[in-house]
């Protein structure tokens, strides 16, 4: 008795689960170890599919850089084909300018030529006019006063080599303006080409300007993507650091579940003859099951009685019924002021004391379980109403 409260210590600290676990018990202390052992079990197997999905995220980062990476790459192809288009079109404007330079010159030049051309024409047109229409100078004047055949002969061939001058320089004229006109001709067409590949450039200038923005836009979201894949292998990495420290909790609780399941094996239980009530503690369990199971069925109400009793009983527990009952996080109702209240307007029903006597008794229907809790996932015990004894 004088060790109860260290092994009341011993028992809440194995009961009472700090952090994300809930300590599941059962009716012996031997199946409460092992309760502790499929909960070490269960956390283990919740850690492997935290590495396992921590992996996958690694995997699929490796390949979220390895895309960004390509892309990267990429945009520096479209750069540098984004500047070499740059380049060329600087290249073709420069000859287009020279083009335009080149025809307006030619286009000087045929027009100078054309005028040498009707210069050169009119020319001769006139001395052909002046040579056979004038009275005094005339051919046949000429002729006559020729004096003799040589003479004669040497005006002719004068006459002849005029013509034949003013006809080939007439030619040469022609040639000359033809030769212009189809330079002029072959610029403008070369022009034309230029101003063909020019446009080319330029749309494949846009073409490539929409890639590079399509591709950053890419790498933006690649970019994103791995900061969210990080940050998931972070937080998988402290989930998994969680569930190792709360494994080495469990691990230490199993331990302590073990050395209090020897003790229990080793400690002793009162009958119900060797107890004796102080006044009121009739009430205080009666109020203790309303508060408790005040909506469950009858055989909740006495079941919620049983285990005060049988803490009672246990030489791990205080052995009175307001020692159990008042004892720190125990019973939720009496740490709340829940109880005092039921105290103090005595609201336990008849049904509620009826319990409270059979279990005083010595009766229980829980067998030796000393907790009861609403059931959860994982715990196993006896099942009364909204409650599993354990």
């Amino acid at each position: 008795m004088k060790r109860r409260r260290s092994l009341f210590a011993l028992l809440l600290a194995a009961t009472v689960f700090a952090g994300s676990f809930t300590f599941f018990g059962s009716q012996s202390e031997g199946d409460n170890a092992a309760a502790l052992q499929q909960q070490i079990d269960q956390a283990q197997k919740e850690k492997e599919e935290l590495e396992k999905k921590q992996e996958q995220n690694e995997n699929q980062l490796s390949g979220l850089k390895q895309e960004k990476n390509t892309l990267q790459g990429k945009l520096y192809e479209l750069n540098t084909t984004l500047e070499e288009v740059g380049y060329h079109l600087e290249d073709l404007e420069d000859q287009i300018n020279i083009k335009e330079m080149d025809i307006s010159i030619a286009e000087a030049e045929l027009a100078e030529a054309i005028r040498i051309e009707e210069d050169q024409y009119r020319a001769m047109v006139l001395r052909v006019k002046q040579t056979y229409e004038r009275n005094d100078t005339s051919v046949i004047n000429a002729i006559l006063h020729a004096g003799s055949l040589a003479n004669l002969l040497n005006l002719e061939e004068y006459y002849r080599k005029i013509e034949e001058y003013d006809q080939k320089k007439l030619k040469e004229f022609k040639e000359t303006r033809a030769y212009i006109a189809g330079e002029k001709e072959r610029l403008e067409s070369e022009y034309a080409s230029l101003e063909e590949l020019k446009a080319e450039a330029e749309e494949e200038r846009a073409r490539v300007e929409r890639v590079v923005a399509e591709t950053q836009t890419a790498i933006s979201n690649y970019t994103a993507q791995i900061s969210d894949t990080q940050k998931a292998i972070e937080a998988y990495e402290a989930q998994i650091a969680e569930k190792e420290k709360d494994m080495e909790y469990l691990k230490k609780l199993l331990e302590e579940e073990r050395a209090k399941s020897r003790l229990a094996q080793n400690s002793t239980w009162r009958s119900i003859g060797e107890v004796t009530f102080a006044e009121g503690d009739r009430t205080l369990l009666a109020n203790l099951i309303y508060c408790e199971a005040g909506g469950e069925p009858y055989e909740g109400q006495v079941a919620v009685g049983a285990v005060v009793i049988n803490r009672v009983l246990s030489s791990v527990f205080p052995d009175t019924v307001s020692g159990v009952i008042y004892s720190p996080k125990q019973f939720s109702p009496a740490g709340s002021g829940r109880l005092a209240l039921a105290l103090a307007q005595n609201k336990a029903t008849d049904s509620c004391y009826r319990a409270a006597d059979e279990a005083m008794s010595g009766y229980t229907n829980v067998g030796s379980c000393v907790y009861f809790r609403t059931p959860v996932e994982g715990l196993s015990g006896i099942s009364i109403g909204g409650h599993i004894f354990y």
